[in-house]
């Protein structure tokens, strides 16, 4: 049902006329920045007619004289500037920049204080008739800078740093702890983000070259720059707010890749009217020079007393000795120390003798089991192997291995780096000694179940008094080959080896004897 007293076909014309109506849209005001900021209001016209491309004009109202416009920047006159603004337009610190045909937007790349006023964006018309608003304002005004960030000691609560960066020497694995102090001073609610960064060694600052640790955001959410996630998730990089002023990076078990130089990042951010976040300021501090010491550049491993020569059944002793500017043993650093042995022209490291881990207990290689053996620290970085009796077997060359190990997240260890000592000779003198041995069958014949006493008798020619002897005795059916000298029940009896043998059924056995030198009476 049209309008009381109007025509349908002129309630038509005036419904298209409004929707043709030219509008001039710019950001809800006041906006607040602070000077030597920049500063970017947008522009855009909606219900034109005529060209895409429209033209727009800036001017600004001052405060002390509301009712003069003043000419700043125009995308059609480029005389259009006032003499204020002049100089500061053809050094390009005040632009117009087009977004696209019909929007565009006024740069200022340094705030000044008297730039405060009401910025009018206008359109020339063109359109066949005058009809909508053809201009749109916005309220500006420019704070003074308050912000300030600064570096604090290490260990020293609350304590600014010199005006010269420290350099800091970190121990892989250690904690690296860095604070600064970041506020502002303003009637206005503001919120500050703050940020720990990284730069490579003597790289100049700014966004391009820093990389972001970790960072506190206006609403409190921490947040880690992507390499760092990780090492956030897994609580070995925390970043805290120590009262209103203090914030403070801790990153636990320091990387070769966290030397650089450390710098904090203070923003402070203000609400607009329409709800949007802005950065109206940043300043940032520089606050070390961090050098992560790697455990592989400093683990070394040295050996001694030098080339052993030693005699069967007597003691051998080897120390090692490690050596660097490594973290003590503890919290975040923890060692293991072990013996190799290779045979004379055997390639390669050889097997393990004996070696203490990283909580110092010893153990014994395969092989050296029921050896009389000892693997012990005799010095805050020297650990002795120890042989009670040394056997021929035991030649070879020796090679001391250290291994540095990280204490990560949930005590987790990571192994960081490890060292061996160079080659260490040893030579255990084999004695000239004969063996025989002789066995027969005790008693007779004997019949399948039955058992058969077996009787070996050893000599022994040539080596130094006193040795001690070893016999195994080895049972393998008759007409099949020996299988070595292992295994077997034997007992000594007047001068002879012993073993009794059960004669089963299916077969008879042939024995086997195997004597074997052990150790002189020295051990």
């Amino acid at each position: 049902m049209g309008a009381p007293g109007l025509a349908p076909s002129l309630l038509l014309l005036m419904l298209g006329l409004r929707s043709w109506a030219r509008e001039v849209l710019v950001p809800q005001g006041p906006l607040y920045r602070v000077a030597g900021t920049a500063i970017t209001i947008p522009c855009n016209v909606t219900g034109y007619e005529g060209p895409t491309q429209q033209d727009f004009e800036w001017f600004l109202y001052k405060p002390e004289a509301p009712e003069a416009a003043l000419g700043i920047i125009s995308t059609r006159d480029p005389h259009f500037s006032y003499a204020i603004f002049g100089p500061r337009v053809a050094a390009g610190e005040v632009q117009v920049q087009r977004v696209q045909g019909d929007a565009v937007a006024l740069r200022i790349a340094r705030l000044q204080a008297q730039d405060a006023g009401v910025y009018e964006c206008y359109t020339p018309s063109t359109d066949t008739r005058y009809l909508g608003s053809y201009s749109g304002k916005v309220e500006l005004r420019v704070l003074p800078d308050t912000l300030q960030v600064s570096a604090t000691l290490p260990g020293h609560r609350g304590r600014q740093a010199t005006a010269s960066p420290p350099r800091l020497t970190v121990h892989e694995g250690q904690e690296l702890a860095l604070g600064c102090q970041a506020r502002t001073s303003r009637e206005l609610h503001t919120h500050l983000a703050v940020s720990f960064g990284k730069a490579m060694p003597e790289a100049p600052v700014g966004r391009s070259t820093l990389q972001e640790v970790v960072a506190l955001q206006p609403d409190l959410a921490v947040e880690a720059g992507a390499p760092y996630t990780e090492r956030l998730n897994a609580g070995e990089l925390r970043l805290a707010k120590e009262g209103s002023q203090r914030y403070r990076m801790v990153a636990g078990g320091a990387q070769a890749d966290d030397s650089g130089t450390y710098h904090c990042t203070a923003a402070e951010w203000i609400q607009d009217p329409d709800g949007s976040w802005a950065q109206i300021a940043e300043k940032r501090a520089v606050l070390a020079h961090v050098d992560v010491q790697t455990l592989a550049s400093q683990l070394a491993v040295t050996v001694g007393p030098g080339e052993r020569r030693v005699g069967p059944g007597e003691p051998l002793e080897l120390l090692c000795n490690v050596s660097g500017a490594l973290p003590p043993p503890g919290h975040h650093a923890a060692y293991s120390v072990g013996w190799e042995m290779a045979p004379a022209g055997a390639p390669g490291p050889g097997r393990l003798v004996a070696q203490l881990d990283t909580e110092g207990v010893g153990s014994l290689g395969h092989g050296y089991e029921g050896r009389h053996i000892a693997m012990e620290k005799v010095a805050s970085r020297t650990y002795r192997l120890r042989l009670e009796a040394a056997r021929p077997g035991d030649s070879g060359t020796y090679r001391c291995l250290a291994k540095a190990y990280i204490r990560g997240s949930g005590a987790r260890l990571r192994e960081a780096a490890s060292a061996r000592s160079r080659p260490l000779p040893v030579h255990v003198r084999e004695e000239g000694v004969a063996l025989e041995a002789v066995a027969w069958l005790s008693g007779g014949a004997v019949y399948r179940g039955e058992t058969a006493t077996l009787l070996c008798n050893i000599s022994v020619r040539g080596g130094p008094p006193g040795l001690r002897l070893a016999a195994s005795c080895l049972g393998h059916p008759a007409g099949t080959p020996a299988g070595g000298c292992r295994g077997g029940p034997c007992h000594w009896s007047h001068g002879h080896w012993h073993h009794h043998l059960l004669l089963h059924e299916k077969a008879g056995q042939t024995v086997t004897f195997c004597p074997q030198v052990l150790t002189s009476s020295h051990s």
